[in-house]
């Protein structure tokens, strides 16, 4: 199939880009799609959208306070998003400023903490704080909402931009379709003995990254750390030995999943994955997928057109912007059925 980064650009109009959650979690709209069959439901439909006997698979990365301001000891303004902590005093981040920082040189981040410029690596800068950089980033730093979010984070998204079983600290975005579940929402899912299962994949800087190439097989995705349990594993292949479904909650699920089973079997373990899902991918792990809606000519964006189909995804885009679906990480969301020509 040959794509081209226009094949996957779409015009949206401003104000459908969600600026805040809903008051509930499960109150956002869901676009279920099943080939090129459409139904408008709300989230909170899920269990009745799912079967017993399914297993819903789900990212437990945890958000963190990633966003620091400060200045270089040159005096001018620097912003630091970190891409991971590597140890105990040093992080990759993506640096901002007027001009590069340089290797030796020194920034004082949100006025308290001193922080180190080793050098550069790739996109982006190693530094070294003077401090535990984990406590050090969650005690000082901001929580990074995108930037198509045109304001300051608040106290409320301290929770909202979590989702409620985040578990390990290392992202610098929420896998946003864990969003919308809500402890009374799982209660009902389990009601329906509809199962839970837990991966981890700590979302980089990278994902805010657009694709710059025309040509898709040039584009280079952005690593990201992943780790899948053996418990995962088992409770995959028990769905399966009942006939039940694996549903992906996000993209981020997904790509952990289809990551570990790039050799043919499922298999735990973890690392760093740069998968770039293109239709044509060979999809291994995942029946359904529960997503949000994805930024024109993005790497998420092909993922589910190659998930749910070119045409219907791109037919299933333009519904959502005719019926004023709210758009992207506090926006509505999908639930798309793999199509059976995903090879």
């Amino acid at each position: 199939m040959n794509l081209t980064l226009d094949d996957f650009d779409y015009v949206l109009p401003p104000h459908l880009i969600a600026q805040a959650p809903l008051p509930e979690r499960a109150a956002s709209r869901l676009l279920v799609m099943a080939g090129a069959a459409l139904a408008d439901r709300s989230f909170a439909d899920l269990p009745a959208m799912l079967v017993p006997g399914d297993l819903l698979v789900m990212n437990d990365t945890r958000v963190l306070h990633a966003r620091l301001f400060g200045r270089k000891d040159s005096g001018g303004q620097v912003e630091v998003l970190v891409e991971r902590v590597l140890g105990d005093h040093e992080v990759l981040a993506q640096v901002r400023a007027s001009k590069p920082p340089k290797a030796g040189s020194a920034l004082r981040l949100e006025d308290a903490l001193d922080v180190a410029v080793l050098g550069r690596e790739g996109e982006f800068y190693r530094l070294r704080f003077s401090g535990d950089a984990h406590e050090s980033i969650e005690h000082h730093g901001r929580l990074p909402l995108p930037p198509y979010i045109e304001r300051a984070a608040a106290d409320a998204d301290e929770a909202r931009y979590q989702t409620v079983f985040a578990r390990e600290k290392g992202s610098v975005a929420a896998p946003t379709a864990g969003l919308h579940f809500d402890e009374a929402l799982f209660a009902r899912l389990a009601a329906r003995d509809i199962e839970t299962a837990r991966v981890t994949l700590h979302v980089g800087a990278g994902t805010f990254q657009p694709v710059r190439v025309h040509n898709l097989a040039e584009h280079r995705m952005h690593r990201e750390r992943w780790h899948l349990p053996q418990a995962t594993v088992d409770a995959i292949a028990a769905a399966r030995a009942r006939g039940g479904r694996v549903v992906a909650v996000g993209t981020t699920t997904l790509r952990t999943l289809e990551s570990a089973a790039l050799a043919g079997a499922l298999a735990a373990g973890g690392g760093e994955t740069d998968l770039f899902v293109t239709p044509g991918f060979h999809f291994r792990v995942v029946d359904l997928l529960i997503t949000n809606f994805h930024l024109p000519k993005s790497t998420l964006l092909m993922l589910v057109s190659a998930f749910g189909g070119v045409d219907h995804i791109r037919a299933a885009y333009a519904h959502a912007i005719a019926h004023g679906y709210r758009f992207f990480s506090y926006g509505d969301a999908m639930l798309i059925h793999r199509s059976p020509h995903a090879v």
